[in-house]
Protein backbone atom coordinates (compact mmCIF):
# COMPACT_ATOMS: atom_id res chain seq x y z
CA UNK A 1 0.00 0.00 0.00
CA UNK A 2 2.89 2.27 0.99
CA UNK A 3 4.95 1.89 -2.55
CA UNK A 4 2.09 3.54 -4.95
CA UNK A 5 2.88 7.13 -3.90
CA UNK A 6 6.52 5.89 -3.86
CA UNK A 7 6.58 5.06 -7.28
CA UNK A 8 4.38 8.11 -8.50
CA UNK A 9 7.04 10.62 -6.53
CA UNK A 10 9.66 8.59 -8.83
CA UNK A 11 7.44 8.77 -11.91
CA UNK A 12 7.28 12.41 -11.61
CA UNK A 13 10.78 13.01 -11.06
CA UNK A 14 11.95 10.94 -13.57
CA UNK A 15 9.91 12.31 -16.92
CA UNK A 16 7.54 10.98 -20.01
CA UNK A 17 9.62 8.08 -20.50
CA UNK A 18 10.06 6.39 -17.02
CA UNK A 19 6.26 7.24 -16.83
CA UNK A 20 5.71 5.31 -19.98
CA UNK A 21 7.65 2.23 -18.81
CA UNK A 22 5.88 2.00 -15.29
CA UNK A 23 2.73 2.41 -17.35
CA UNK A 24 4.01 -1.01 -19.62
CA UNK A 25 4.58 -2.63 -16.21
CA UNK A 26 1.39 -2.73 -15.11
CA UNK A 27 -0.43 -3.56 -18.38
CA UNK A 28 1.42 -6.48 -17.99
CA UNK A 29 0.89 -7.35 -15.00
CA UNK A 30 -2.63 -7.45 -16.13
CA UNK A 31 -2.19 -9.65 -18.34
CA UNK A 32 -0.12 -11.52 -16.77
CA UNK A 33 -2.43 -11.48 -13.32
CA UNK A 34 -6.10 -10.91 -13.90
CA UNK A 35 -8.05 -10.58 -11.08
CA UNK A 36 -11.52 -11.91 -12.69
CA UNK A 37 -13.00 -15.02 -11.85
CA UNK A 38 -11.49 -18.29 -13.20
CA UNK A 39 -14.02 -21.24 -14.29
CA UNK A 40 -14.94 -23.20 -11.70
CA UNK A 41 -15.84 -26.95 -10.51
CA UNK A 42 -18.90 -27.58 -8.02
CA UNK A 43 -20.29 -31.03 -7.16
CA UNK A 44 -23.92 -32.12 -7.33
CA UNK A 45 -24.97 -35.70 -6.58
CA UNK A 46 -21.60 -37.14 -6.82
CA UNK A 47 -21.19 -34.97 -10.47
CA UNK A 48 -18.23 -32.54 -10.98
CA UNK A 49 -19.63 -30.00 -12.96
CA UNK A 50 -17.99 -27.15 -14.60
CA UNK A 51 -19.03 -23.52 -14.23
CA UNK A 52 -17.34 -21.06 -16.91
CA UNK A 53 -16.19 -17.41 -15.97
CA UNK A 54 -19.17 -15.85 -17.00
CA UNK A 55 -21.19 -18.67 -14.87
CA UNK A 56 -19.51 -18.36 -11.72
CA UNK A 57 -20.08 -14.37 -12.20
CA UNK A 58 -23.95 -14.55 -13.07
CA UNK A 59 -24.17 -16.35 -9.33
CA UNK A 60 -26.26 -19.42 -10.68
CA UNK A 61 -27.95 -21.80 -8.57
CA UNK A 62 -26.25 -25.11 -10.09
CA UNK A 63 -28.25 -27.75 -8.22
CA UNK A 64 -31.36 -26.20 -9.25
CA UNK A 65 -30.30 -25.38 -12.78
CA UNK A 66 -29.53 -29.69 -13.19
CA UNK A 67 -32.70 -30.30 -12.08
CA UNK A 68 -34.46 -27.91 -14.14
CA UNK A 69 -32.11 -29.93 -16.78
CA UNK A 70 -33.15 -33.38 -15.65
CA UNK A 71 -37.05 -32.47 -15.39
CA UNK A 72 -37.88 -30.43 -18.39
CA UNK A 73 -40.89 -30.59 -20.48
CA UNK A 74 -40.41 -27.17 -22.30
CA UNK A 75 -39.00 -29.49 -25.42
CA UNK A 76 -41.66 -31.95 -25.27
CA UNK A 77 -44.19 -29.52 -24.69
CA UNK A 78 -43.05 -27.53 -27.58
CA UNK A 79 -43.86 -30.39 -30.58
CA UNK A 80 -47.44 -31.12 -28.49
CA UNK A 81 -47.89 -27.60 -29.42
CA UNK A 82 -47.56 -28.62 -32.97
CA UNK A 83 -51.13 -30.34 -32.39
CA UNK A 84 -52.81 -27.39 -31.42
CA UNK A 85 -51.71 -25.55 -34.13
CA UNK A 86 -52.12 -24.35 -37.74
CA UNK A 87 -48.73 -24.10 -39.50
CA UNK A 88 -46.42 -23.75 -42.86
CA UNK A 89 -43.94 -26.36 -44.03
CA UNK A 90 -40.84 -26.60 -45.92
CA UNK A 91 -39.94 -30.70 -46.46
CA UNK A 92 -36.90 -31.94 -47.52
CA UNK A 93 -36.91 -36.24 -47.13
CA UNK A 94 -32.99 -37.60 -48.77
CA UNK A 95 -32.40 -40.75 -48.48
CA UNK A 96 -28.65 -42.18 -49.35
CA UNK A 97 -26.96 -44.52 -50.72
CA UNK A 98 -23.38 -46.33 -49.15
CA UNK A 99 -21.88 -43.64 -50.96
CA UNK A 100 -23.85 -40.72 -50.27
CA UNK A 101 -25.72 -39.89 -52.88
CA UNK A 102 -29.45 -39.50 -53.06
CA UNK A 103 -31.74 -42.82 -53.88
CA UNK A 104 -35.04 -41.92 -52.46
CA UNK A 105 -36.03 -38.16 -51.39
CA UNK A 106 -39.71 -35.99 -51.09
CA UNK A 107 -39.44 -32.23 -50.78
CA UNK A 108 -42.96 -30.76 -50.32
CA UNK A 109 -44.42 -27.77 -48.94
CA UNK A 110 -47.46 -28.45 -46.32
CA UNK A 111 -49.93 -26.82 -44.71
CA UNK A 112 -51.28 -27.80 -41.40
CA UNK A 113 -55.21 -26.65 -40.26
CA UNK A 114 -56.79 -26.46 -36.99
CA UNK A 115 -60.38 -26.22 -36.25
CA UNK A 116 -63.27 -27.86 -34.29
CA UNK A 117 -60.08 -29.94 -32.17
CA UNK A 118 -58.82 -31.22 -35.08
CA UNK A 119 -56.15 -30.75 -37.52
CA UNK A 120 -55.42 -31.83 -40.94
CA UNK A 121 -52.75 -31.16 -43.94
CA UNK A 122 -52.95 -29.95 -47.02
CA UNK A 123 -49.86 -30.67 -49.69
CA UNK A 124 -49.57 -27.45 -51.51
CA UNK A 125 -46.31 -29.09 -53.58
CA UNK A 126 -44.46 -32.24 -53.34
CA UNK A 127 -42.21 -34.00 -55.57
CA UNK A 128 -40.60 -37.25 -54.81
CA UNK A 129 -37.76 -39.77 -56.67
CA UNK A 130 -36.68 -43.31 -55.90
CA UNK A 131 -38.19 -45.51 -53.82
CA UNK A 132 -39.44 -43.42 -51.27
CA UNK A 133 -43.29 -44.81 -51.53
CA UNK A 134 -44.34 -48.63 -51.75
CA UNK A 135 -46.76 -49.33 -54.07
CA UNK A 136 -49.03 -49.00 -51.80
CA UNK A 137 -48.30 -45.82 -51.03
CA UNK A 138 -47.02 -46.23 -47.75
CA UNK A 139 -43.63 -44.79 -46.38
CA UNK A 140 -40.88 -46.97 -47.56
CA UNK A 141 -38.12 -45.62 -45.00
CA UNK A 142 -38.43 -45.93 -40.79
CA UNK A 143 -36.91 -42.71 -41.37
CA UNK A 144 -39.25 -41.28 -43.45
CA UNK A 145 -41.99 -42.78 -40.64
CA UNK A 146 -40.47 -40.62 -38.11
CA UNK A 147 -40.49 -37.72 -39.74
CA UNK A 148 -44.33 -38.24 -40.77
CA UNK A 149 -44.85 -38.87 -37.55
CA UNK A 150 -43.59 -35.74 -36.36
CA UNK A 151 -45.20 -33.00 -38.56
CA UNK A 152 -47.13 -34.75 -40.92
CA UNK A 153 -50.88 -35.50 -40.59
CA UNK A 154 -52.57 -38.01 -43.58
CA UNK A 155 -55.67 -37.41 -42.16
CA UNK A 156 -58.03 -35.69 -40.01
CA UNK A 157 -56.89 -35.86 -36.43
CA UNK A 158 -59.29 -34.62 -33.87
CA UNK A 159 -59.10 -34.63 -29.69
CA UNK A 160 -55.48 -34.19 -29.10
CA UNK A 161 -54.07 -31.60 -26.85
CA UNK A 162 -50.68 -29.95 -25.99
CA UNK A 163 -51.30 -30.83 -22.74
CA UNK A 164 -47.59 -32.79 -21.17
CA UNK A 165 -48.64 -33.27 -17.52
CA UNK A 166 -49.84 -36.89 -17.20
CA UNK A 167 -48.96 -37.42 -20.65
CA UNK A 168 -46.02 -40.09 -21.20
CA UNK A 169 -44.73 -42.69 -23.93
CA UNK A 170 -45.63 -46.39 -23.30
CA UNK A 171 -44.92 -49.35 -25.23
CA UNK A 172 -48.28 -51.63 -23.77
CA UNK A 173 -50.14 -52.83 -26.86
CA UNK A 174 -47.54 -51.54 -29.00
CA UNK A 175 -45.42 -54.38 -31.85
CA UNK A 176 -43.31 -53.63 -34.95
CA UNK A 177 -42.88 -50.39 -35.99
CA UNK A 178 -45.06 -48.60 -33.79
CA UNK A 179 -43.08 -50.07 -30.77
CA UNK A 180 -39.93 -48.59 -32.61
CA UNK A 181 -41.53 -45.03 -33.22
CA UNK A 182 -42.34 -45.16 -29.75
CA UNK A 183 -38.84 -45.58 -28.71
CA UNK A 184 -37.84 -43.46 -30.87
CA UNK A 185 -39.80 -40.78 -29.40
CA UNK A 186 -38.21 -40.92 -25.99
CA UNK A 187 -34.89 -41.04 -27.45
CA UNK A 188 -35.67 -37.94 -28.52
CA UNK A 189 -37.74 -36.22 -26.64
CA UNK A 190 -36.46 -37.76 -23.01
CA UNK A 191 -32.89 -37.72 -23.79
CA UNK A 192 -30.81 -38.99 -20.72
CA UNK A 193 -33.47 -41.05 -19.58
CA UNK A 194 -34.28 -44.97 -19.74
CA UNK A 195 -36.26 -46.55 -22.79
CA UNK A 196 -37.21 -49.85 -21.86
CA UNK A 197 -37.28 -52.61 -24.70
CA UNK A 198 -34.48 -51.07 -26.60
CA UNK A 199 -31.84 -54.12 -26.09
CA UNK A 200 -28.40 -53.21 -24.61
CA UNK A 201 -29.22 -49.63 -24.57
CA UNK A 202 -31.68 -49.15 -22.16
CA UNK A 203 -29.76 -48.39 -19.03
CA UNK A 204 -26.55 -46.86 -21.15
CA UNK A 205 -28.46 -43.46 -22.00
CA UNK A 206 -29.94 -42.17 -18.19
CA UNK A 207 -27.09 -39.71 -18.28
CA UNK A 208 -28.44 -38.33 -14.75
CA UNK A 209 -27.67 -42.26 -13.00
CA UNK A 210 -24.70 -42.30 -11.18
CA UNK A 211 -23.15 -45.37 -12.82
CA UNK A 212 -23.36 -43.69 -16.00
CA UNK A 213 -22.64 -40.19 -15.56
CA UNK A 214 -19.52 -40.65 -13.90
CA UNK A 215 -18.38 -41.57 -17.11
CA UNK A 216 -19.08 -37.78 -18.69
CA UNK A 217 -18.35 -33.94 -18.08
CA UNK A 218 -20.85 -31.83 -17.33
CA UNK A 219 -20.39 -28.30 -18.66
CA UNK A 220 -22.63 -24.75 -17.97
CA UNK A 221 -21.93 -21.74 -19.77
CA UNK A 222 -23.26 -18.62 -21.19
CA UNK A 223 -23.13 -17.71 -24.98
CA UNK A 224 -25.16 -16.17 -27.62
CA UNK A 225 -27.19 -18.87 -29.23
CA UNK A 226 -29.41 -16.76 -32.57
CA UNK A 227 -29.11 -13.59 -31.11
CA UNK A 228 -30.49 -14.26 -27.38
CA UNK A 229 -27.90 -14.69 -24.48
CA UNK A 230 -28.51 -18.15 -23.24
CA UNK A 231 -27.45 -20.67 -20.42
CA UNK A 232 -25.49 -23.49 -22.44
CA UNK A 233 -25.78 -27.20 -20.35
CA UNK A 234 -23.29 -29.35 -22.37
CA UNK A 235 -22.59 -33.44 -21.65
CA UNK A 236 -19.55 -34.98 -22.93
CA UNK A 237 -18.12 -37.98 -22.09
CA UNK A 238 -14.47 -37.93 -20.13
CA UNK A 239 -11.07 -37.97 -21.81
CA UNK A 240 -9.00 -40.99 -20.79
CA UNK A 241 -11.91 -43.62 -20.58
CA UNK A 242 -10.68 -47.09 -21.13
CA UNK A 243 -12.01 -49.52 -24.46
CA UNK A 244 -14.73 -51.18 -22.11
CA UNK A 245 -15.56 -47.88 -20.88
CA UNK A 246 -15.88 -46.38 -23.62
CA UNK A 247 -17.71 -48.98 -25.54
CA UNK A 248 -20.78 -47.71 -22.66
CA UNK A 249 -20.74 -44.44 -24.49
CA UNK A 250 -23.88 -43.83 -26.42
CA UNK A 251 -24.49 -39.92 -26.68
CA UNK A 252 -21.46 -38.62 -27.52
CA UNK A 253 -23.09 -35.29 -27.00
CA UNK A 254 -25.87 -32.91 -25.91
CA UNK A 255 -25.99 -29.62 -25.75
CA UNK A 256 -28.64 -27.66 -25.01
CA UNK A 257 -29.67 -23.28 -24.51
CA UNK A 258 -31.71 -22.21 -22.31
CA UNK A 259 -33.56 -19.28 -22.06
CA UNK A 260 -32.29 -17.43 -18.66
CA UNK A 261 -35.65 -15.38 -18.16
CA UNK A 262 -38.12 -18.53 -18.65
CA UNK A 263 -36.02 -21.75 -18.83
CA UNK A 264 -37.70 -22.88 -21.73
CA UNK A 265 -34.83 -24.55 -24.39
CA UNK A 266 -33.84 -22.59 -27.13
CA UNK A 267 -32.19 -24.87 -28.50
CA UNK A 268 -30.68 -28.72 -28.86
CA UNK A 269 -27.91 -30.89 -30.32
CA UNK A 270 -27.26 -34.45 -29.89
CA UNK A 271 -25.26 -37.03 -31.37
CA UNK A 272 -25.89 -40.82 -30.62
CA UNK A 273 -24.08 -43.62 -31.87
CA UNK A 274 -24.11 -47.43 -30.83
CA UNK A 275 -22.83 -50.76 -32.34
CA UNK A 276 -24.98 -53.76 -30.58
CA UNK A 277 -24.04 -56.24 -33.28
CA UNK A 278 -28.12 -56.98 -34.50
CA UNK A 279 -28.44 -53.40 -34.64
CA UNK A 280 -26.29 -50.07 -34.78
CA UNK A 281 -27.23 -46.84 -35.42
CA UNK A 282 -24.91 -42.79 -35.58
CA UNK A 283 -27.47 -39.97 -35.64
CA UNK A 284 -26.98 -35.98 -35.03
CA UNK A 285 -30.28 -34.04 -34.52
CA UNK A 286 -29.80 -30.30 -33.79
CA UNK A 287 -33.54 -28.16 -33.16
CA UNK A 288 -34.14 -24.90 -32.83
CA UNK A 289 -37.09 -23.67 -31.28
CA UNK A 290 -39.30 -20.00 -31.51
CA UNK A 291 -42.10 -18.44 -30.00
CA UNK A 292 -45.41 -17.48 -31.32
CA UNK A 293 -47.15 -15.93 -28.72
CA UNK A 294 -46.99 -17.41 -25.64
CA UNK A 295 -46.31 -21.27 -27.48
CA UNK A 296 -42.96 -22.63 -27.56
CA UNK A 297 -42.55 -23.97 -31.03
CA UNK A 298 -39.71 -26.02 -32.91
CA UNK A 299 -38.23 -23.69 -35.91
CA UNK A 300 -35.99 -26.10 -37.35
CA UNK A 301 -34.91 -29.83 -37.24
CA UNK A 302 -32.10 -31.01 -38.99
CA UNK A 303 -31.59 -34.32 -38.70
CA UNK A 304 -28.54 -37.27 -40.62
CA UNK A 305 -28.83 -40.63 -39.50
CA UNK A 306 -27.52 -43.77 -40.07
CA UNK A 307 -29.09 -47.15 -38.68
CA UNK A 308 -29.51 -50.87 -39.02
CA UNK A 309 -31.60 -53.41 -37.58
CA UNK A 310 -30.99 -56.82 -38.21
CA UNK A 311 -32.90 -58.37 -40.92
CA UNK A 312 -33.66 -54.65 -41.85
CA UNK A 313 -31.95 -52.88 -44.72
CA UNK A 314 -29.77 -50.60 -43.63
CA UNK A 315 -31.14 -46.78 -43.52
CA UNK A 316 -28.98 -43.16 -44.12
CA UNK A 317 -31.08 -40.40 -44.10
CA UNK A 318 -31.04 -36.92 -44.25
CA UNK A 319 -33.60 -34.36 -43.48
CA UNK A 320 -34.73 -30.92 -42.91
CA UNK A 321 -38.38 -30.01 -41.82
CA UNK A 322 -38.58 -26.10 -41.31
CA UNK A 323 -41.91 -24.68 -40.14
CA UNK A 324 -43.15 -21.10 -40.11
CA UNK A 325 -46.70 -19.02 -40.39
CA UNK A 326 -47.84 -19.89 -37.39
CA UNK A 327 -51.86 -19.90 -37.00
CA UNK A 328 -54.06 -20.95 -33.90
Amino acid sequence: MRTMPFVNRAARRSGPFSRLILISLCLLCCFHFPCHAQDSAVFFDNKSVTLKEVVVRSGLNVPLFIQRVRDDTTFYKAFRNLKVLGYSAINDVRMLDKKGNAQASLSSNTQQQVGNHCRWMRTIRETHTGDIYTRDGAYNYYTLELYAGLFFARDTICGETNIVSGSSFSLKGKSGIEKHKEQLKMLFFNPGKKIPGLPFVGNKIALFDEDVSRRYDFTIDMEEYKGELCYVFKMTPLDGLSASERSQIVINEMTTWFNPHNWEIAGRNYDLSYHAGVYDFDVHIEVEMTKFGDYLVPRTMRYNGNWDVVFKKRERGVFTATLFDFTK
